[in-house]
């Protein structure tokens, strides 16, 4: 994706790459399934977050409860993007950092006060789920999956970044790269922290809290859980920037039902003000439709790796085809490319399969039905007023050009 972003530096990123790859079709269910991920990734994080302050702060353990503070969290995050970039620039710079801090602190906390289990302890398999170890293992894969998502937000504001052929790639790979150091640092020595295993497993959605107020007190590790659900609504925020830029994109090349009204730019702010506030809207619906939070992540994880699968499976095929290499960015895999495709649509087709089995059964259902819908929205709308990316016109040309080249020369 990183390479994409170098060679295709768009607004519209994911879909626009499709539709240069594999046609307008291809990129418009790509857009589908990217705009389903960044809702459903919107409201997994600030329902996560309701989730996690509830016991903190002794609120009622109720549905109600929870859907009271992920409002209030989803409308900040997006009152903060409507009021312009040059804030949440600075608030998504500071976000990474701040993530980065919060961890480092926790760690440090933790070795002063001395880890309750061995190293070896963080080797033991252990579930309560009532599954064999080995499906039990594969639908535990969903936290991390979780973890790895959302990195397609740099190249949603390509139009937005100095030097985007550069910096965008950066920031897509650093991502990656700081979340699987940063992550498994965390993860580690918070399970390392345990001292009671089947405690722990009983807490369910409190059970990180749970774990840190037991070891560093209950005042200290409640800030320090504070401190985290900082670092967890910075996330929204920054998912809330990059999914109304994309509504932003899709609906300026009439891809959207009444995309006049989504394409519009505040004058007077310079921000997609009502993409952002559709999101809310929309957000706020997905996250009422799903009574159990995991199938609310669920549903943004396969949806957004679908998304971010299309486009390099379009890539791969174009290139199986005409035998030569597409447009090069300065960022780039070089050899490695087309390996590093196949294995990463492959694991597309995995994750997909996975997070869609029991106990996730509802994330199937719900993403069936939203399937349903881009099928019908398809047919109805997009398949006559969807005419693909007009800003990649010229890019569009320029590869059916080397094919007919190719083919010619063949």
């Amino acid at each position: 994706m990183a390479e994409l972003a170098s060679a295709y530096p768009t607004a519209g990123a994911l879909y626009h790459w499709s539709t240069i790859f594999g046609g307008r079709g291809f990129g418009w269910v790509t857009a589908g399934f990217n705009l389903i991920g960044g809702l459903a990734g919107i409201a997994a994080i600030d329902y996560g977050l309701a989730q996690f302050l509830v016991p903190i702060f002794d609120l009622p353990n109720t549905h109600a409860t929870a859907f009271g503070l992920f409002l209030v969290f989803l409308v900040s995050q997006a009152a903060l993007n409507d009021l312009g970039i040059k804030l949440v620039g600075r608030l998504n710079n500071l976000a990474a950092s701040y993530n980065m801090v919060v961890v480092i602190f926790l760690f440090g906390l933790l070795v002063v006060k001395g880890f309750v289990q061995p190293v070896s302890f963080l080797f033991h398999f252990y579930h309560t789920d009532g599954y064999s170890p080995g499906y039990s293992f594969l639908i535990g894969i969903l936290p991390a999956a979780w973890t790895l998502v959302g990195y397609d937000a740099s190249a949603h504001l390509c139009e937005e970044t100095i030097n985007p052929r550069k910096n965008v790639p950066h920031s897509i790979f650093l991502a990656i790269a700081v979340s699987i150091v940063f992550g498994f640092l965390l993860n580690a020595s918070v399970t390392a922290a345990i001292s009671d295993l089947p405690a722990a497993a009983q807490a369910g959605d409190s059970a990180f809290f749970e774990i840190i107020k037991a070891r560093l007190g209950g005042s200290s590790g409640t800030f320090l859980v504070c401190l985290i659900a900082g670092a967890m609504w910075l996330c929204g925020l920054a998912g809330m920037t990059a999914g109304s830029r994309m509504v932003y994109a899709f609906a300026r090349d009439n891809g959207l039902p009444f995309s006049n009204i989504w394409s519009q730019v505040n004058q007077k702010r310079k921000t997609p003000s009502r993409a952002i506030w559709g999101i809310v809207f929309f957000a706020s619906a997905l996250a009422l439709s799903a009574s159990v939070y995991s199938a609310v992540v669920s549903v943004a994880v396969v949806a957004l790796n679908i998304a971010y699968g299309l486009p390099i499976a379009a890539r791969l095929r174009f290139r199986f085809r005409n035998k030569n290499k597409d447009i090069v960015g300065p960022w780039t895999l070089v050899g490695f490319s087309s390996i590093v495709s196949a294995i990463a649509v492959l694991w597309v087709v995995f994750i997909t399969v996975v997070l869609v089995i029991p106990p996730n059964e509802q994330a199937g259902f719900v993403l069936g039905g939203c399937v349903a819908g881009l099928v019908c929205v398809w047919q109805v709308f997009a398949k006559k007023k969807f005419v693909g990316p007009k800003i990649e016109a010229q890019l569009v040309s320029h590869l059916r050009l080397k094919e007919n080249r190719i083919s010619k020369a063949g």
